[in-house]
């Protein structure tokens, strides 16, 4: 079963814009490995809190990450 897990700043994606990844992955592995695996792709897309993750040891938040610092 493929799997795909995004996690993304929280609040920072519409539903649609959810809808729109789970659709696009959906269709990127039935391209890869054929529409069998279609009905059996799960796509998570995971918010993490504001402040709740980094990158080379620094704490990124959503104003950082919008250039709002």
């Amino acid at each position: 079963m493929p799997f795909a897990h995004f996690k993304v700043p929280a609040d920072t994606l519409s539903a649609d814009d959810k809808k729109k990844l789970v659709e696009r992955t959906t269709d990127l592995y039935a391209e890869i490995y054929g529409d069998r695996a279609r009905a059996t792709t799960v796509v998570l897309v995971d918010e993490v809190a504001d402040g709740g993750w980094g990158v080379g040891g620094h704490v990124l938040t959503a104003a950082l990450l919008n250039d709002d610092a």
